[in-house]
């Protein structure tokens, strides 16, 4: 008799646990096209696994020439199915997205088109892939942009807040420091830093601020004796208190221009002059264009390099410190923007 009431009690206290129980449906066996499963039974129950394989020109949805499944409530996951020999399984590729095919694979002949991530940009500008024979040709990659920026630079006294590490930032992203404690920046406990053009933007450092009060002042450039030294940059003008530098042709420049001595006998952040060039290499393009000398070109600047032909040339442009190139054209398409 105490057994009996000892059931209903159960009963009534755990009626989630026996619907959880009841919720997990058994499987019907597949209906698979043109394919065999195995084990072979009319139900399954959840959490059981079949593996399957395809007769014929047919194959797998999944990479590999046999597949598994499993039941999941009432559902096979991935649902078995058998596809053409050249038709194409979703592609695998780091840091970009691309449109789904509604079916699940795409057909022979299919191109897709790929969008990088924020951040990163496509290899040598290829961005669509096409499915032939199963396979997909011209796969794109997407690589970090030289516009974005590795790890933040560290501040021995302070963290960067609201942020999770992250071994790249894209252009324009900003990360915020906090000062631990007994430490400030004029009287704040926060900076913050921006990634511009592939370099984080100069910041002050967290003091102590028991000596925050005694930081160095400008003086006078005589005070910090020899100029400092920017690469590929000079002087073009210097006063008593400060001296502005400016970048040499094929460069751009990074940062503040004007450079100050500081009272302690150091200079401040002198800027950075950033390759803004590409190299064409001796060799041909397009078959026909040679090209005997290294070549020189500013970013953003198009090219003619002359082909064998009157009147025609290839069209190099430097982008983004790479080089691309049209085929062989006449002048008359190029400026009509018909020669790709």
């Amino acid at each position: 008799m105490c057994s009996r009431y000892l059931g209903f009690i159960l009963l009534v206290w755990f009626p989630g646990a026996l619907h959880t129980q009841s919720a997990a449906q058994p499987c019907p066996a597949p209906s698979l096209v043109h394919g065999y499963f195995l084990p072979v039974k009319e139900t399954y129950s959840h959490d059981s696994k079949l593996t399957y394989a395809c007769r014929n020109t047919r194959k797998p949805a999944v990479q590999g020439w046999w597949a598994g499944s499993v039941c999941q409530n009432g559902t096979w996951s991935p649902t078995p199915r058998c596809i053409e020999e050249k038709a194409c399984i979703p592609p695998t590729i780091a840091n970009a997205k691309y449109t789904e095919a509604s079916e699940g694979w795409y057909e022979e002949g299919d191109i897709i088109r790929i969008t990088c991530d924020k951040g990163y940009e496509h290899k040598d500008n290829i961005a669509t892939a096409k499915c032939r024979y199963g396979t997909w040709v011209s796969l794109p990659t997407c690589e970090m942009s030289i516009k974005s920026c590795s790890a933040p630079p560290k501040d021995q006294h302070a963290v960067i807040i609201d942020q999770v590490y992250q071994e790249m930032f894209p252009e324009d992203a900003g990360v915020k420091y906090e000062c631990e404690d007994g430490y400030s920046i004029e009287g704040s406990h926060n900076y913050t830093l921006f990634c511009l053009a592939g370099i984080w933007t100069e910041g002050p450092m967290c003091r102590s601020s028991r000596t925050s009060a005694n930081r160095p002042l400008f003086t006078s450039i005589e005070h910090c004796g020899k100029h400092p030294i920017v690469p590929n940059g000079v002087v073009v003008e210097e006063e008593p208190m400060y001296l502005k530098f400016k970048c040499q042709a094929y460069y751009k420049q990074v940062g503040e221009d004007t450079v100050v001595c500081y009272s302690d006998g150091s200079w401040s952040k002198v800027p950075v002059c950033q390759d803004a060039f590409c190299v064409l290499e001796p060799g041909y393009y397009d078959q026909s264009s040679k090209v005997s000398l290294a070549m020189y070109i500013k970013e953003g600047e198009t090219k003619h390099i002359p082909c064998p032909w009157v009147d025609w040339s290839v069209a190099v442009h430097c982008s983004n410190r790479r080089i691309t190139h049209t085929r062989c054209c006449r002048s008359y398409d190029h400026r009509m923007g018909a020669c790709t």
